[in-house]
């Protein structure tokens, strides 16, 4: 992908996001760049193949973003706590119109970002217990891929579920419940005595920064 075609995604990204996309039109984006249609329509066909577009530069993103939570020496269970802060930073930051749009108007688009979540969060996650078998810091009697998909499965639904406004999905006292909730099921007892200190250190890091 060539700059001049991601400067352009970074503004529909900032406009998508602010407004949904089924009101931002072809001419409201040039506008925005400060650039002819004509010269648009040299890096996308129409709406559809620009919303198509939008969609890919997402998910590359989103996989550069998360990647960086592997990068840092962290053990199985603080990699797990910064996957998790990533995906509640997404979920903060995200417009509903966004993606109401995306499902309604542009599906195949909307299937496409839904296949690459789960598969990346599944992925994620596999990989996550197999190193916290490989640490101590989880159960080897457990099935691995059955609980990837539980936890897929539980942040679906969740995240679905009018039970939790986004502002109490996205709190960190549910944050913290649910990790803690997800990890206790898997853990040994050493797991459990780092899952104790995480805790205590991100409450004191969110106290501290009220």
């Amino acid at each position: 992908m060539n700059e001049e075609l991601k400067n352009i995604l970074l503004k529909v990204r900032e406009l998508y996001m602010k407004y949904g996309i089924k009101s931002i039109t072809m001419d409201d984006v040039a506008r925005e760049l400060s650039i002819s249609k004509k010269t648009l329509y040299q890096y996308v066909t129409d709406k559809d193949d620009l919303v198509g577009k939008f969609v890919d530069h997402e998910i590359e993103i989103r996989q550069e973003e998360i990647s960086k939570c592997f990068g840092f020496g962290f053990n199985a269970i603080e990699e797990l706590f910064e996957i998790s802060i990533f995906m509640n930073k997404l979920m903060r930051d995200q417009n509903p119109a966004t993606d109401y749009d995306l499902k309604k108007y542009y599906p195949q688009h909307h299937q496409k970002t839904l296949n690459a979540r789960r598969e990346g969060i599944y992925r994620y996650i596999l990989g996550n217990l197999k190193k916290g078998v490989q640490e101590g810091l989880y159960r080897k009697d457990m099935n691995k891929e059955i609980i990837a998909k539980l936890y897929l499965w539980r942040s679906e639904d969740s995240n679905l579920n009018d039970l939790f406004t986004v502002e109490e999905f996205t709190s960190i006292k549910l944050f913290v419940e649910l990790l803690t909730y997800h990890i206790r099921g898997i853990a040994t007892e050493k797991g459990i005595m780092v899952l104790g200190e995480k805790v205590k250190e991100l409450e004191t890091a969110y106290i501290n920064n009220l």
